[in-house]
């Protein structure tokens, strides 16, 4: 087995955090999934930014698009784009859903970063997005932001996977995670199924060290007091903020109200681990996946963390691990004024506003396509 198909037989499913429409041509997604035992694909605005913006390889299914649908709107046109990827790799991975009996093979589609306060706008467009990919093996991408958890509740009440993105903290988890539950009551009482039905938090880990380091190095460098406590926490936090997330996961399955969606065929919404490329040169460059493999999660890497962990990762269970020390890291960044709510908080912000602004000139550099007839 490789170093992937490995972690996956522990109980961390393989993602990447990657789609192009020349990776998809090329067959690259297959090749992932028949010999690294891949099992799902992420993406966001970035990477489609990344992926649509440069280069030429969409140009050909844009004037396509535009001869068939004169003056559409740049946002149709960019859809239009994203869901002829979203549906292949959907098809690469059907096998395996069909495999593991729709526990894994997902593929994710997100909402416009524009409507990530605006509960109701998100879950029209979650149901519009469902329709039009019209695959079984979809998630569509919610934001766990305060206007995201309702409109997750509303949207797993619809029978729509859901992945939600952007959770930093645990009690924004904890609050989306309730959500899914209360989705699938809804479906519960209106006597609809629930067993096939799945759902990720995804939990972002790297951005939260890349800040509290920030405050660590500028603080050691000023000659604090602390500085060997603060040191000797560097590079740990975003670990043990996942690993007791974690913790509190495990217990939420041992609960009456998760036991009573159980007996009715529930699947548990799997912790995935994004964010996991390491940003900081003086960490391992596979440090949030070693770190993070435990039973029922999935870690969603870009291709470049990937392929290092392919070629030099650790695979052990090493999520329940050293619990104890969790709870020390984070007492310690606590009673070190490190403002762990406050950088997540933060984090929150600035995701949404990395993601407008990739999604902003994603819809330029498309808008520069437009055929002069248009």
């Amino acid at each position: 087995m490789s170093k992937l198909q490995e972690l996956g037989a522990k109980g961390c499913a393989p993602w990447l955090d990657f789609v192009d429409r020349k990776f998809l041509e090329a067959k690259g997604l297959e090749k992932l999934v028949a010999e690294d035992g891949l099992t799902g694909v992420t993406s966001n605005p970035s990477i489609f930014e990344k992926a649509m913006g440069h280069g030429d390889a969409y140009d050909g299914t844009l004037a396509a698009f535009d001869k068939e649908n004169p003056g559409a709107a740049t946002i149709d046109r960019y859809e239009h784009l994203a869901i002829q990827d979203i549906k292949a790799a959907a098809e690469t991975l059907k096998p395996v859903y069909d495999r593991l009996d729709a526990k894994d093979g997902y593929v994710s589609l997100e909402v416009s970063p524009y409507i990530a306060d605006d509960t109701d706008a998100t879950i029209a467009e979650a149901e519009k997005l469902w329709h039009a990919v019209d695959r079984p093996n979809l998630m569509i991408k919610i934001p766990g932001t305060d206007a995201g958890a309702p409109a997750i509740s509303a949207t797993i009440a619809k029978g729509i996977n859901v992945n939600v993105t952007l959770l930093f903290s645990k009690a924004a988890y904890i609050k989306v995670a309730e959500a899914y539950a209360a989705g699938l009551e809804e479906r519960v009482k209106a006597g609809q199924p629930i067993d096939r039905i799945a759902s990720v938090a995804s939990f972002f880990v790297s951005r939260i060290d890349s800040a509290i380091d920030k405050k660590i190095d500028e603080r050691v460098a000023a000659g604090d007091a602390e500085a060997d406590a603060l040191k000797a926490v560097r590079g740990k936090v975003a670990i043990a903020n996942a690993k007791m997330a974690y913790q509190w996961y495990l217990e939420f399955l041992k609960s009456d109200r998760w036991q009573a969606l159980a007996a009715k065929g529930a699947r548990p919404q799997r912790l995935l681990w994004a964010s996991t490329g390491t940003k900081d040169p003086s960490f391992p460059d596979t440090l949030y996946v070693d770190t993070l493999i435990g039973p029922d999660t999935v870690n969603t890497m870009p291709p470049k963390t990937m392929d290092a962990f392919r070629d030099h990762g650790t695979v052990a269970e090493t999520l329940t691990a050293d619990i104890d020390e969790a709870k020390h890291v984070l007492s310690e960044a606590e009673r070190l004024g490190l403002d762990l709510d406050g950088v997540t908080d933060t984090l929150v912000a600035e995701g949404v506003a990395s993601f407008v602004k990739a999604f902003d000139d994603l819809l330029g550099a498309i808008g520069q396509k437009q055929p002069a007839t248009a």
